[in-house]
């Protein structure tokens, strides 16, 4: 039996990632270990298909499963059931206010059956250098002033790579993802990568897509120019009432 060894990478952060379709297939996925989060290296893996993700204690591990998950922002809709609440919630939400504060809550609110968290120290910083880079994005809820909910990822052209979300306050997380796809559709991004499949995202509309699917769809999107920068002036405020209207 032959034990097939992840690619190590080496310190150059512009080498190119082994092809996705070499990922092992237990666990799903793993394609690469090593390297750093340095801003280019964390574009060039996005664009590849690619993202960091381990344990604490683990050497930095990069992957690419099969299949993918992922929402089709100009389809995603709310259940009836989870419109009602928020809709009366008086909550607000706008986009690129509070880059930091979304992923320092992502990193730290408590879930249910999960001890620690794999957002590391590390990984925070190099998700906050990519947003003043005006690569990485969040999407944020807002009970007046107090932030409730959000949800942080990357941006490469017109594709857009969902990281995490958290709700301080039930369903705030939803309302986040819901304005994340209203914003994402009408800037002609049609495709939100989640990830990982689980229940609570098939829930919620997020679909498997096939890798080879998956990396010729990026492929054409993260190639359609757009500029990066702060998406908050062009978002504005939405509230909640007007979102799930």
């Amino acid at each position: 039996m032959t034990i097939r060894i992840p690619w190590q990478l080496g310190d150059d952060p512009h080498a190119p990632f082994p092809p996705a379709d070499t990922a092992l297939d237990e666990p799903d996925g793993l394609l690469a270990i090593g390297g750093d989060l340095s801003s280019q290296r964390l574009l060039r893996a996005y664009a590849a298909g690619v993202f960091p993700w381990s344990s604490p204690g683990e050497p930095l591990l990069w992957w690419s499963p099969d299949p993918r998950t992922v929402f089709d922002t100009a389809r995603f809709r709310l259940s009836r059931s989870n419109r009602r609440p928020l809709r009366a919630s008086g909550w607000q939400l706008q986009v690129d206010c509070a880059f930091d504060e979304v992923i320092q809550q992502c990193a730290h609110i408590r879930r249910p059956g999960q001890h620690g968290t794999w957002i590391s120290e590390e990984m925070i910083a190099a998700y906050c250098q990519l947003h003043r880079l005006g690569h990485a994005h969040s999407f944020e809820v807002y009970a007046q002033d107090t932030l409730v909910g959000g949800l942080y990822g990357v941006a490469i052209g017109h594709m857009f790579f969902a990281e995490s979300m958290f709700s301080a306050r039930p369903g705030a997380s939803k309302l986040a993802l819901a304005g994340a796809c209203h914003w994402l559709a009408q800037w002609q991004m049609p495709l939100m990568d989640a990830q990982v499949y689980n229940p609570h995202l098939a829930l919620l509309g997020a679909r498997p897509l096939l890798r080879r699917e998956f990396l010729t769809r990026i492929h054409r999107l993260c190639r359609q120019s757009r500029t990066p920068g702060n998406w908050s002036a062009q978002a504005g405020t939405v509230a909640a009432t007007t979102l799930l209207a």
